[in-house]
């Protein structure tokens, strides 16, 4: 389905955004890029873009944050903060396959632990300075299976 012949692109995006999805694939498909809706679907791309990146940002200050609730509240370990980590791995692995989202996650890691430290001090009730400053986990760590802190 493109369009009903009494609705524009540009309104079927506003009205209906699957469907004028539905409506782009096709007409790329046909390689009938003139009839495409190009600044709908420039600025839809770069919101997709833009919320992937956001999506691997809070997955991983998530991420972090339990990595510090684990290894600095060990009498509360649990099966839900294993479970919380479990997840997180799983969805960042999945969306960081692709390689830009990888550089991306390397590039936004300081800050997201910066985002996690407060988040941990404010989940744990501890100060702010018993974690460390720095992070010390690369992406490749934080990902890895089955590792949790000591």
């Amino acid at each position: 389905m493109i369009a009903r012949p009494t609705e524009t692109l540009s309104e079927l995006y506003e009205k209906d955004e699957t469907a004028w999805l539905d409506a782009m694939a096709e007409l790329s498909s046909l390689e009938h890029c003139s009839g495409m809706d190009l600044p709908n679907l420039r600025e839809y791309l770069t919101d997709m873009a833009a919320s992937d990146r956001r999506e691997v940002y809070s997955r991983l200050a998530v991420l972090l944050t339990h990595f510090l609730k684990w290894e600095f509240q060990p009498e509360l370990r649990g099966n839900s903060w294993r479970g919380t980590i479990r997840e997180q791995r799983r969805e960042l692995r999945l969306r960081c396959a692709s390689g830009t989202l990888w550089n991306h996650a390397e590039a936004v890691l300081l800050d997201a632990y910066s985002e996690a430290l407060l988040q941990a001090a404010d989940e744990t009730g501890l100060p702010l300075g018993v974690f460390p400053p720095e992070n010390s986990w690369t992406l490749t760590h934080l990902l890895a299976s089955n590792e949790l802190p000591d």
